[in-house]
């Protein structure tokens, strides 16, 4: 398939075939993967491949996700990293700064882009993923898990593998409700929710497993109604992020 119809083909996966991926794809994905755009050509992220079964079952545990890593070809780790940053300027005397609100902000943006390509690169391959933000649920324990050290700290991890089925596209936002021109326009939204959640209800109701009655609007705000992983500030400034 084309670039665009295989971007517009992606689906979460959580069942896998449990056929193991060759260490030799794994590292073209990575090489492929660290091709992607990067602030200031930074490149602050790691990626902690998980290959010690004992080490990728708790990673599903402390993850909350324990069903997708049992048949996953591939289990990673995807972290910003500012440490081999602070390597880079210690060979030329210097203390980097790193303890700022705009690196996380940096690191961030550089993990996420560096995995999207990573999963772009698995797609074309006939791999399925699923991201999981689950690893931010104990992200001390897994630090330590994984020997993070500071300045290092686990964004999400991520599960790979043949997939068992195709799973049916979840549709997005009408294109009207994420593009605005010239200006930011909030009278739109109340009219195009009304229609997503209609296009969401059947969705739901009509997918080939897992039906249930819900819409996008109702499920955000049961979702945005309290905050959520209050611990991730106290656990960035451990790491060495104070958000100065």
């Amino acid at each position: 398939m084309s670039v665009k119809e295989l971007l517009r083909s992606h689906t979460s996966v959580r069942k896998y075939t449990g056929e193991e991926i060759p260490r030799e794809t794994v590292i073209d994905l990575i090489q492929t993967a660290q091709m992607a755009a990067s602030s200031h050509f930074v490149q602050a992220y790691s990626v902690i491949w998980v290959t010690d079964e004992e080490k990728k079952q708790k990673l599903a545990k402390l993850s909350n996700n324990e069903f997708q890593f049992q048949t996953a070809g591939a289990a990673f780790l995807f972290c910003v990293d500012f440490k081999r940053l602070e390597a880079a300027g210690k060979k030329h005397g210097v203390d980097i700064t790193v303890d700022t609100a705009e690196n996380v902000l940096v690191g961030v943006a550089d993990v996420s882009i560096f995995a999207q390509n990573f999963v772009i690169a698995a797609e074309a391959e006939g791999y399925g993923i699923c991201y999981i933000g689950g690893a931010r649920n104990n992200p001390k324990e897994i630090s330590e898990l994984f020997n993070l050290p500071d300045y290092v700290f686990p964004l999400f991890a991520m599960t790979i593998g043949k997939p068992t089925k195709v799973n049916e596209t979840k549709p997005r936002l009408p294109v009207e409700a994420v593009l605005h021109e010239n200006e930011y326009n909030v009278e739109k939204y109340d009219e195009l929710l009304d229609e997503y959640d209609a296009i969401m209800e059947k969705y739901y109701a009509s997918r080939s497993s897992n039906q249930k009655l819900a819409n996008w609007t109702k499920q955000m705000a049961d979702f945005l109604i309290e905050q959520r992983r209050p611990h991730i500030k106290e656990f960035l400034a451990s790491k060495g992020f104070t958000w100065k």
